[in-house]
């Protein structure tokens, strides 16, 4: 048997290592977005692979899928290794792809060059994903020759593009990636020292709206008063989809004001960066806000520029809306509501197009298994307290599509980020401190499943 001391001593032993690999993978520009060079994704995955060959995989390989018409998704890793005969497999999932690094007026530092602050370590993909990767690897190593379950990890080179070849990828190497328990590694824990499993998931509904007033520009002084621009109509038409307290005001979508944790208005206001003054929107405690009741946001906008306007009247505008679906809502359902919504609310009559975008199912785990309890318990052990049960008002879509491929397998949801980690956003950081009591919660919960503790 291994004891919580033993593994607890070894992951203070191999930590060093595992955070100056980290800092090695953020140094590649792994931007999954088709504009950037798709040659560091390969390089990414090329050195996850080597990472996972060292950590003891006996098979560690960079493998695609070729899609009809030709287009290839992103590089992924897929490595195994054997346990004991009988033992559970248990597939340890992240992604090397990251975000844009977005304005470098943003970023303190070098959005690819590792640097510590204080106890973070900052630079695109040191949280998300990459140190999901770092979690499992050095879980691995911690564990060594002792390893009591089989274990495949699957490295994902595309997530943050919304994952299209996920399901053909499932379904090429199902035999390599079948398992009994999957631990997605690419969520949040509640704060820096409360570590939380993630019991539900928000879903995704998206889609780009036109708003058309006129056939081609016109003077704004000749018909400016009774011809408004297409800017301020479809502004009028995005005000719509909220009711004056800031509710989504779609029809007949999934909500409730369930919520397990007390999210208090202080702690988020200083979580999300809120500037004083602003009153936040919506009803309902504010977990519920976040996880189990939908939102809308504009997420991109194409309109004349400050730079290059004139006097004249846009005769059309457009917005992507990103959806956020609550659990137990279904995507057909909801997509269906918001381009009728869309298209019922024109204002003035102006010509109203809806063009659909990306659908994403939402996760709720409610059942608590015995994997669960394990995580729990493990979590307990690396952290020194009990930790939380979370909902998370972000979607991870694939994992609808884990469960559909394999409806046998229990997925846990975990992560190494906290409310400071900024995913997707400048100054993205990891906390060190909590990355290493990841680590041993990893290898603590394999021995665990292991029975091996």
């Amino acid at each position: 048997m291994i004891t919580v001391d033993d593994l607890a001593r070894r992951t203070r032993e191999a930590f060093p290592r595992v955070r100056a690999d980290l800092e090695d993978l953020v140094r590649i520009p792994s931007v999954s977005a088709p504009a950037f060079d798709q040659a560091h994704v390969r390089a990414s995955a090329e050195a996850v692979a080597a990472l996972l060959r060292g950590a003891g995989m006996d098979a560690a390989d960079v493998l695609e899928v070729e899609l009809p018409g030709g287009e290839r998704g992103r590089p992924a890793v897929v490595a195994h290794r054997a346990g004991p005969d009988g033992a559970p497999t248990v597939l340890l999932y992240a992604h090397h792809d990251v975000q844009p690094p977005g304005e470098a007026s943003g970023w303190t530092s070098d959005p690819f060059e590792p640097v510590q602050r204080g106890e973070r370590l900052y630079g695109r993909g040191a949280a998300d994903d990459k140190a999901g990767i770092m979690a499992h690897v050095g879980a691995l190593r911690v564990l060594g020759e002792e390893l009591g379950v089989s274990v495949t990890v699957f490295v994902e080179g595309e997530e943050e593009i919304g994952s299209p070849t996920f399901l053909p990828f499932l379904h090429a190497y199902r035999d390599r990636l079948a398992a009994d328990v999957i631990v997605v590694a690419d969520s949040n824990n509640w704060k820096v020292g409360i570590p939380a499993l993630t019991t539900s998931l928000r879903g995704l509904v998206d889609c780009v709206v036109e708003v058309r007033v006129l056939g081609h520009a016109v003077h704004s002084g000749m018909y400016g008063g009774p011809v408004l621009d297409a800017v301020t109509v479809l502004a009028r038409l995005i005000a719509t989809l909220h009711d004056d307290d800031g509710n989504v005001a779609v029809a007949g979508l999934v909500s409730r004001d369930e919520a397990d944790v007390d999210y208090s208005e202080q702690e988020l206001r200083a979580d999300a960066s809120v500037v004083e003054g602003y009153r936040l929107a919506g009803t309902g405690p504010l977990a519920a806000r976040l996880w189990t009741k939908p939102a809308i946001s504009v997420i991109g906008l194409d309109a004349t520029t400050v730079e290059r306007s004139s006097n004249t009247i846009a005769p059309a505008a457009r917005a992507k809306l990103s959806m956020r679906i609550a659990p137990g809502q279904d995507p057909e359902e909801a997509e269906r509501g918001l381009h009728e919504h869309l298209l019922t609310h024109a204002p003035f009559g102006a010509q109203v197009t809806v063009a659909p975008g990306e659908r994403g199912k939402p996760f709720d785990a409610a059942e608590d298994t015995e994997e669960m309890r394990s995580a729990r318990w493990a979590f307990t052990q690396a952290w020194g307290r009990q930790p939380v049960d979370i909902g998370v008002g972000g979607s991870i879509p694939f994992i609808s599509e884990l469960q559909e491929v394999f409806p046998g397998a229990r997925i846990l949801v975990t992560g190494v980020e906290d409310p400071d980690s900024r995913a997707h956003s400048e100054d993205e950081s990891v906390h060190l401190g909590e990355l290493e009591r990841v680590v041993l919660a990893e290898a603590l919960l394999l021995a665990r499943l292991g029975r091996q503790v």
